[in-house]
């Protein structure tokens, strides 16, 4: 996942137990939990059009079983991501859910051009009558980049720059701006966002020092990386968000990223996640192999069951599931868990099954928290 910018807001309750909404910021006071998805769109065992169908068929159950946000990559030249156009495919994922909130995380600015950006964050607003989440981020992978005539040591400054054209076309009549990157004089702006004064942003955090900005805003972020170093984040945006004189009754969601492999027994979910995981880590590795170098922050394991041991990823039953779940939230300081069960050659079934259990047998978790803490 590359770095990004929001903060949400969620219609209708789907996913978000115990909170809520005002001013198109989603609120989350007593740190209830609330549940995610998120996707790669990886490269899978079926062809592309198919993939699309089925990729489209899971998300409606997304929406049906009660998660609250859909999340999904920008990657170019990979087959880590076969859907390189969020608003492309959010587009049609806009027509075929009701309550789930769904964006980009994260959209790489540095990729586009940033008041056709705005147009485009202003329409998929309005065609999902204002489910939209926008997280934003200069990109993970400089290969990417290279690919798009963009140097990746200019892209955060790129970054940045777009960053404020874009605020500017979401909330202006007009922009105004003299950058090193972007010029714009005297550009009407007709278009406006459904939620105002623009959809809630995301933004992820790799490492501590990164959660000062988004506690100050207001602004949800997302974690990766081992749980200590989470946590590390997680208490660094409370105490900027203190210090800022924010109450912590509302504060925003502070999600944790894994995958999640959920079966009928512990053994089945491993076998599920042995088989399919050598398939993603190719596609994950592809572009880095190629160049020859390293992600960053973002370093998977070969192996599933290493994956499993350093708390990357979750596979088991439902009550091994929830377990974990529990365990890994609380010891990360999250209020948002978001669980990626689509990757490699998992069938579409295999992960209809395995959201199913989630969502039927852990996300209750969070009800009977706050049925707990209300007694105490």
């Amino acid at each position: 996942m590359s770095q990004a910018a929001t903060c949400l807001r969620r219609k209708g309750g789907k996913g978000t137990l115990g909170s809520a909404a005002g001013n198109g910021r989603q609120k989350n006071p007593g740190g209830t939990m609330q549940f995610g998805i998120f996707d790669q769109n990886d490269h899978g065992r079926y062809p592309l059009t198919e993939q699309y169908d089925r990729r489209l068929e899971l998300i409606a159950h997304y929406d049906a079983s009660g998660f609250r946000t859909y999340h999904m990559s920008e990657h170019h030249s990979t087959p880590l991501n076969l859907t390189p156009s969020p608003s492309v495919f959010l587009a049609a994922v806009a027509q075929r859910t009701n309550g789930l909130r769904f964006g980009a995380l994260v959209y790489v600015l540095p990729a586009h051009h940033p008041l056709k950006l705005a147009e485009e964050i202003c329409m998929l607003d309005h065609l999902s009558h204002g489910r939209l989440e926008v997280g934003i981020g200069r990109g993970a992978s400089p290969h990417e980049l290279n690919y798009f005539g963009v140097d990746a040591d200019v892209a955060p400054a790129m970054y940045v720059e777009a960053y404020q054209v874009i605020m500017q076309a979401l909330t202006r009549d007009e922009v105004n701006f003299e950058g090193k990157h972007y010029q714009f004089r005297n550009v009407p702006i007709d278009l406006k966002p459904a939620q105002l004064p623009h959809p809630p942003l995301w933004y992820a955090v790799p490492v501590p020092e990164g959660a000062a900005w988004p506690a100050q805003n207001k602004i949800n972020i997302v974690c990766g990386g081992p749980i200590a170093r989470v946590r590390e984040i997680t208490d660094r945006y409370r105490a900027e968000w203190v210090a800022a004189g924010h109450s912590l009754s509302a504060l925003p969601l502070m999600g944790i990223n894994r995958f999640v492999v959920v079966a009928d027994s512990d053994r089945e979910a491993m076998a599920l996640g042995r088989r399919a995981w050598p398939s993603f880590h190719k596609s994950f590795m592809k572009l880095w192999k190629l160049h020859g170098t390293q992600p960053r922050f973002a370093r998977l394991p070969e192996d599933f069951d290493t994956l499993v041991e350093n708390g990357g990823g979750i596979a088991g039953s439902p009550a091994t599931v929830r377990e974990r779940v529990r365990a890994m939230t609380e010891e990360a300081g999250a209020n948002y868990f978001i669980s990626q069960f689509s990757f490699g050659d998992l069938a579409h079934e295999e992960v209809m099954h395995s959201a199913s259990l989630f969502a039927r047998e852990v996300m209750p978790m969070a009800q009977a928290r706050l049925a707990q803490a209300a007694g105490s």
